[in-house]
Protein backbone atom coordinates (compact mmCIF):
# COMPACT_ATOMS: atom_id res chain seq x y z
CA UNK A 1 0.00 0.00 0.00
CA UNK A 2 1.60 3.29 -0.56
CA UNK A 3 2.16 5.95 2.05
CA UNK A 4 0.21 9.14 1.79
CA UNK A 5 1.46 12.84 3.10
CA UNK A 6 -0.57 16.01 3.41
CA UNK A 7 1.98 19.04 3.30
CA UNK A 8 0.48 22.43 4.06
CA UNK A 9 2.38 25.38 2.34
CA UNK A 10 4.55 22.74 0.12
CA UNK A 11 4.35 24.92 -3.05
CA UNK A 12 7.69 26.03 -2.38
CA UNK A 13 10.70 25.93 0.43
CA UNK A 14 10.73 23.28 2.56
CA UNK A 15 7.46 22.07 2.56
CA UNK A 16 8.13 21.77 -1.85
CA UNK A 17 11.31 20.09 -0.86
CA UNK A 18 9.82 17.59 1.53
CA UNK A 19 7.22 16.70 -0.88
CA UNK A 20 9.92 15.95 -3.58
CA UNK A 21 12.03 13.80 -1.18
CA UNK A 22 8.89 11.64 0.11
CA UNK A 23 8.09 11.82 -3.35
CA UNK A 24 11.35 10.14 -4.46
CA UNK A 25 10.31 7.46 -1.70
CA UNK A 26 7.30 6.42 -3.60
CA UNK A 27 4.56 8.28 -1.46
CA UNK A 28 1.69 9.79 -2.67
CA UNK A 29 1.78 13.60 -1.80
CA UNK A 30 -0.64 16.00 -1.35
CA UNK A 31 0.61 19.20 -1.99
CA UNK A 32 -1.36 22.03 -0.07
CA UNK A 33 -1.07 25.62 -1.46
CA UNK A 34 -3.16 28.35 -0.58
CA UNK A 35 -1.91 30.01 -4.33
CA UNK A 36 -3.53 27.37 -6.25
CA UNK A 37 -1.58 28.62 -9.44
CA UNK A 38 1.55 28.33 -7.53
CA UNK A 39 0.39 24.85 -6.46
CA UNK A 40 -0.14 23.75 -9.93
CA UNK A 41 3.25 24.72 -10.73
CA UNK A 42 4.44 22.61 -8.13
CA UNK A 43 2.59 19.80 -8.79
CA UNK A 44 4.10 19.76 -12.20
CA UNK A 45 7.54 20.31 -11.34
CA UNK A 46 7.08 16.92 -8.70
CA UNK A 47 5.12 15.31 -11.28
CA UNK A 48 8.19 16.01 -13.83
CA UNK A 49 10.35 14.50 -11.01
CA UNK A 50 8.38 11.20 -10.88
CA UNK A 51 6.53 12.24 -7.85
CA UNK A 52 2.59 10.79 -7.45
CA UNK A 53 1.89 14.77 -6.63
CA UNK A 54 -1.77 15.56 -6.16
CA UNK A 55 -2.94 19.41 -5.57
CA UNK A 56 -4.82 20.59 -2.48
CA UNK A 57 -5.96 23.99 -2.60
CA UNK A 58 -5.43 24.74 0.93
CA UNK A 59 -5.70 28.04 3.12
CA UNK A 60 -5.07 27.48 6.90
CA UNK A 61 -6.32 30.26 8.30
CA UNK A 62 -10.10 29.45 6.69
CA UNK A 63 -12.36 26.32 7.94
CA UNK A 64 -13.70 26.23 4.83
CA UNK A 65 -10.73 25.95 2.84
CA UNK A 66 -9.86 23.29 5.38
CA UNK A 67 -12.90 21.03 4.73
CA UNK A 68 -13.17 21.27 1.41
CA UNK A 69 -9.30 19.97 1.51
CA UNK A 70 -10.39 17.20 3.78
CA UNK A 71 -13.27 16.28 1.54
CA UNK A 72 -10.28 16.66 -1.49
CA UNK A 73 -8.36 13.52 0.40
CA UNK A 74 -11.69 12.26 2.25
CA UNK A 75 -11.29 8.72 0.00
CA UNK A 76 -7.27 7.94 1.51
CA UNK A 77 -6.38 7.18 4.97
CA UNK A 78 -3.82 9.36 5.81
CA UNK A 79 -0.09 8.53 7.24
CA UNK A 80 1.90 11.94 7.73
CA UNK A 81 0.74 15.55 8.42
CA UNK A 82 3.40 17.94 7.66
CA UNK A 83 1.92 21.36 9.32
CA UNK A 84 4.76 23.22 7.51
CA UNK A 85 3.00 26.79 6.43
CA UNK A 86 3.92 29.56 8.53
CA UNK A 87 4.09 33.14 8.75
CA UNK A 88 7.05 35.42 9.68
CA UNK A 89 5.22 38.61 10.81
CA UNK A 90 6.83 41.92 10.40
CA UNK A 91 10.12 41.73 13.60
CA UNK A 92 8.03 43.93 15.65
CA UNK A 93 9.39 44.40 19.06
CA UNK A 94 7.27 43.86 21.99
CA UNK A 95 7.07 47.65 23.00
CA UNK A 96 5.41 48.36 19.38
CA UNK A 97 3.89 44.94 18.96
CA UNK A 98 0.22 45.20 18.32
CA UNK A 99 -2.79 42.77 18.59
CA UNK A 100 -3.39 42.49 14.77
CA UNK A 101 0.15 41.90 14.37
CA UNK A 102 0.04 38.82 16.67
CA UNK A 103 -3.28 37.71 15.22
CA UNK A 104 -1.95 37.58 11.78
CA UNK A 105 0.88 35.38 12.97
CA UNK A 106 -1.01 33.00 15.22
CA UNK A 107 -3.66 32.58 12.89
CA UNK A 108 -1.51 30.37 10.40
CA UNK A 109 1.49 29.08 12.90
CA UNK A 110 -1.44 27.90 16.20
CA UNK A 111 -5.08 28.24 15.11
CA UNK A 112 -3.53 27.21 11.41
CA UNK A 113 -1.94 23.81 12.58
CA UNK A 114 -4.97 23.35 14.94
CA UNK A 115 -7.65 23.81 12.23
CA UNK A 116 -5.79 21.27 9.84
CA UNK A 117 -4.94 18.76 12.72
CA UNK A 118 -8.96 18.69 13.80
CA UNK A 119 -9.71 18.49 10.20
CA UNK A 120 -7.62 15.52 9.19
CA UNK A 121 -7.53 13.24 12.55
CA UNK A 122 -10.46 11.16 10.94
CA UNK A 123 -8.32 10.44 7.64
CA UNK A 124 -5.09 9.97 10.28
CA UNK A 125 -6.93 7.30 12.42
CA UNK A 126 -7.55 5.19 9.62
CA UNK A 127 -3.36 4.84 9.21
CA UNK A 128 -1.96 1.86 11.22
CA UNK A 129 1.01 4.14 11.75
CA UNK A 130 -0.21 7.79 11.83
CA UNK A 131 2.27 11.03 12.60
CA UNK A 132 2.00 14.52 12.70
CA UNK A 133 5.51 16.75 12.11
CA UNK A 134 4.70 20.32 13.14
CA UNK A 135 7.39 22.36 11.55
CA UNK A 136 8.64 25.39 14.66
CA UNK A 137 11.67 26.89 15.03
CA UNK A 138 14.85 27.27 17.41
CA UNK A 139 13.15 30.49 18.12
CA UNK A 140 10.23 28.68 19.93
CA UNK A 141 12.79 27.02 22.27
CA UNK A 142 13.40 28.93 25.48
CA UNK A 143 16.28 26.99 25.76
CA UNK A 144 17.34 28.65 22.75
CA UNK A 145 15.99 32.37 23.47
CA UNK A 146 17.36 32.47 26.95
CA UNK A 147 21.27 31.52 25.52
CA UNK A 148 23.15 34.71 24.91
CA UNK A 149 25.01 32.87 22.37
CA UNK A 150 22.21 31.64 19.91
CA UNK A 151 21.49 35.33 17.57
CA UNK A 152 17.74 34.81 17.47
CA UNK A 153 18.49 36.19 21.44
CA UNK A 154 19.43 39.33 20.42
CA UNK A 155 16.37 39.43 18.19
CA UNK A 156 14.00 41.22 19.63
CA UNK A 157 10.49 40.76 18.02
CA UNK A 158 7.65 39.19 19.75
CA UNK A 159 5.04 37.20 17.50
CA UNK A 160 7.17 34.49 15.33
CA UNK A 161 9.11 33.31 18.35
CA UNK A 162 5.85 33.26 20.51
CA UNK A 163 3.72 31.58 18.11
CA UNK A 164 6.16 28.69 17.84
CA UNK A 165 6.58 28.05 21.27
CA UNK A 166 2.72 27.95 21.31
CA UNK A 167 2.97 25.21 18.59
CA UNK A 168 5.49 23.16 20.41
CA UNK A 169 2.94 22.97 23.40
CA UNK A 170 0.39 22.09 21.27
CA UNK A 171 2.30 19.47 20.00
CA UNK A 172 3.49 17.66 23.53
CA UNK A 173 -0.44 18.24 24.32
CA UNK A 174 -1.80 16.85 21.39
CA UNK A 175 0.87 13.79 22.06
CA UNK A 176 -0.35 13.41 25.56
CA UNK A 177 -3.80 13.22 24.70
CA UNK A 178 -3.75 11.06 21.66
CA UNK A 179 -1.05 8.07 22.27
CA UNK A 180 -2.24 6.88 19.09
CA UNK A 181 -0.89 9.45 17.14
CA UNK A 182 2.58 10.21 16.79
CA UNK A 183 3.45 14.08 17.36
CA UNK A 184 6.44 15.94 17.27
CA UNK A 185 8.25 19.14 16.32
CA UNK A 186 10.85 19.53 13.41
CA UNK A 187 12.80 22.76 13.38
CA UNK A 188 14.87 22.90 10.07
CA UNK A 189 18.60 24.37 11.51
CA UNK A 190 21.88 22.77 13.26
CA UNK A 191 20.80 25.00 16.33
CA UNK A 192 24.14 24.17 18.52
CA UNK A 193 25.53 25.41 15.22
CA UNK A 194 23.73 28.61 14.92
CA UNK A 195 22.94 27.74 11.47
CA UNK A 196 18.81 27.49 9.99
CA UNK A 197 18.10 27.05 6.34
CA UNK A 198 17.98 29.45 3.32
CA UNK A 199 14.09 30.02 2.76
CA UNK A 200 12.08 33.01 1.50
CA UNK A 201 10.61 33.57 5.03
CA UNK A 202 14.32 34.47 5.90
CA UNK A 203 15.78 35.78 3.14
CA UNK A 204 17.57 32.92 2.00
CA UNK A 205 20.30 34.03 4.50
CA UNK A 206 20.49 30.50 6.29
CA UNK A 207 23.85 28.70 5.78
CA UNK A 208 22.05 25.03 5.17
CA UNK A 209 20.17 24.17 2.23
CA UNK A 210 16.80 23.75 1.90
CA UNK A 211 17.25 19.67 1.59
CA UNK A 212 19.69 19.64 4.74
CA UNK A 213 16.49 21.70 6.18
CA UNK A 214 14.43 19.20 5.56
CA UNK A 215 16.29 16.35 6.96
CA UNK A 216 14.45 16.98 10.59
CA UNK A 217 11.22 16.68 8.99
CA UNK A 218 11.66 13.67 6.59
CA UNK A 219 13.37 11.62 9.47
CA UNK A 220 10.12 12.49 12.16
CA UNK A 221 7.68 11.69 8.97
CA UNK A 222 9.44 8.48 8.54
CA UNK A 223 9.40 6.95 12.04
CA UNK A 224 7.80 3.69 12.35
CA UNK A 225 5.05 2.55 15.02
CA UNK A 226 8.10 2.36 17.96
CA UNK A 227 8.88 6.07 16.95
CA UNK A 228 8.87 9.00 19.55
CA UNK A 229 6.05 11.25 20.25
CA UNK A 230 6.52 15.00 22.17
CA UNK A 231 9.57 15.57 20.66
CA UNK A 232 11.72 18.59 19.27
CA UNK A 233 14.17 17.74 17.18
CA UNK A 234 16.68 19.49 14.83
CA UNK A 235 18.86 18.21 12.00
CA UNK A 236 21.44 16.82 14.23
CA UNK A 237 18.88 15.44 16.93
CA UNK A 238 16.09 16.26 20.21
CA UNK A 239 16.39 19.70 21.36
CA UNK A 240 15.82 21.37 25.05
CA UNK A 241 12.24 23.03 24.86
Amino acid sequence: MTNTALITGANKGLGFEAARRLGELGWTVYVGSRDVGRGEEAVARLRAGGADAVLVPLDVTSDESVAAAVDLVRADALDVLINNAGFGGHGIAPASVTAEELHAVYDTNVYGVVRVTNGFLPLLRKSANPRVVNISSGGGSFAVITDPAQPIASMHELAYSSSKAALNMITVRYAQAMPEVKFNVATPGETVNHKFAATDMNGHRGQLTVTEGTDSILRLALIDADGPTATFEDRLGPLAW
